[in-house]
């Protein structure tokens, strides 16, 4: 029997995982938003407008979805959200999502990818074109993205049934935005600042240059990093308090600085500010809460929850900044033509996204017309070869030709049918050859 007719991956987009639809045929105003076509929402609760409580109780919820393939979550401490794919339309295989937090919004289709590349760019962040977020994009994507191991060797990008993967979309939609964000870095004048910096500015606002005062840094993870390491190029005197001792004593080491005590039997150490980055609760023994309150050291917790008690949040008053309040606080305003620039940049990445996914909606097409055909050729070859005595150098040198006969045939349609941006071609082509 002659070799199936050979389909290049690297023309094809990604099929389908195991929950998308095995019809081809695209949903009713796919041309007007082929993105929401393909089934994508975000739930989007940010700081701005969702407390920092709701967020994280949002986040527990959708930690249900983890191993999804068609979820996938990205958490901050400004942010939490939820980006997903339904493409099925059975109702018992919908996916079912948290509910939304107050104030959190939900996208769909091409407003939901644009807001991720907005995100990726640094153009959602309370510092634009900060580092931070497209270094947690990129670790969101690898945590879930299927290792090159299991993917199939025929299709890069389908998914074997029942691995632990992710939704093809979701992963084109994440490399879009990530490949977005390192373009736009590129564009940047002059050193990058991140949320730390804004911290070290909330403080210098309440005690004048932090040349030779002595900040307080609690936590050892990377925006307890950023901070000491800013404070430290600024020139003031760094402690590091943190639960592992280890990792304190490295970043004090990299900060110049000292380590202090953690727990919650120990002394507040004389500081001037304190800067909290932390997965948990501040302990602190009742002589240090009363040594803080008694004190004037501004403290800005850029933890989500919160690391300070809300007793003592509330006694602290004005000298405490939550993470949230740094949400909305204003940075220098963007240039005109460099926002423009990021909007025509955003505008490239939702085309050629949309693109992406109606070129992908056609591969069902495309596999059953070359199916169709390679099932027509080997009909006729069998047919052929019974009614004949070819010898077998005849027989090869007639599939050969058959081979390439049908090839060139379907040259050109599968070549329109790939780079179809309407979605009418597919329909056309399905009519035509009764797929």
């Amino acid at each position: 029997m002659a070799d199936a007719i050979a389909i290049d991956p690297s023309r094809v987009p990604e099929s389908d995982s195991p929950h998308a639809p095995s019809s081809g045929r695209r949903t009713s105003g796919a041309t007007s938003d082929p993105i929401a076509a393909a089934g994508v929402v975000a739930v989007v609760a940010h700081a701005r407008a969702v407390p920092s409580d709701a967020r994280e109780a949002f986040a527990d919820a959708a930690a249900v979805l983890a191993a999804d393939p068609r979820a996938i979550l990205l958490r901050t401490c400004h942010r939490v959200e939820l980006y997903a794919v339904d493409d099925r339309g059975a109702d018992d295989d919908r996916l079912a999502l948290p509910a939304a937090p107050e104030g959190a919004r939900r996208l769909e289709g091409a407003a939901a990818a644009r807001h991720l590349f907005a995100v990726a760019a640094g153009h959602d962040s309370v510092v634009v074109g900060e580092d931070q977020i497209l270094h947690q994009l990129r670790e969101c994507l690898s945590e879930r993205r299927l290792p090159a191991a299991e993917r199939c060797p025929v299709d890069p990008g389908s998914h074997r049934a029942g691995a632990p993967g992710l939704h093809p979309v979701l992963e084109r939609l994440f490399q879009v935005a990530l490949h977005l964000g390192r373009e736009t870095r590129s564009w940047r004048e002059g050193p990058p600042r991140s949320l730390a910096d804004v911290a070290l500015d909330r403080i210098v606002a309440a005690t004048g240059q932090l040349d030779g005062r002595r900040l307080l840094v609690v936590g050892a993870g990377s925006m307890a990093r950023l901070t000491a390491l800013a404070a430290s190029r600024r020139g003031a005197s760094v402690l590091v308090s943190n639960r592992s001792a280890h990792r304190a004593a490295a970043l004090a080491h990299d900060a110049s600085g000292q380590t202090a005590a953690f727990g919650p039997s120990v002394a507040l150490p004389v500081c001037d500010a304190v800067v909290l980055a932390i997965g948990a609760l501040w302990p602190l023994s009742a002589a240090a809460r009363g040594a803080l309150l008694a004190g004037s050291q501004p403290v800005v917790d850029l933890s989500s929850p919160p690391a300070v008690d809300p007793a003592t949040r509330a006694a602290l008053g004005t000298r405490y900044t939550s993470v949230d309040d740094m949400a909305g606080g204003t940075e220098p305003a963007v240039p005109s033509r460099t926002h423009q620039r990021f909007e025509r940049a955003l505008d490239g990445a939702e085309a050629g996204f949309a693109r992406w996914t109606l070129a992908r909606a056609a591969v069902p097409a495309i596999r059953a017309l070359t199916d169709q055909a390679e099932a027509r050729r080997a009909e006729e070859l069998d047919r052929l070869f019974r009614g004949t005595d070819l010898t077998g150098v005849e027989r090869d040198l007639v599939v050969q030709m058959s081979q390439r006969l049908v090839a060139g045939l379907l040259h050109a349609p599968l070549a329109r049918l790939r780079d179809d941006d309407t979605g009418e071609l597919e329909q056309a082509a399905r009519e035509l050859f009764a797929l």
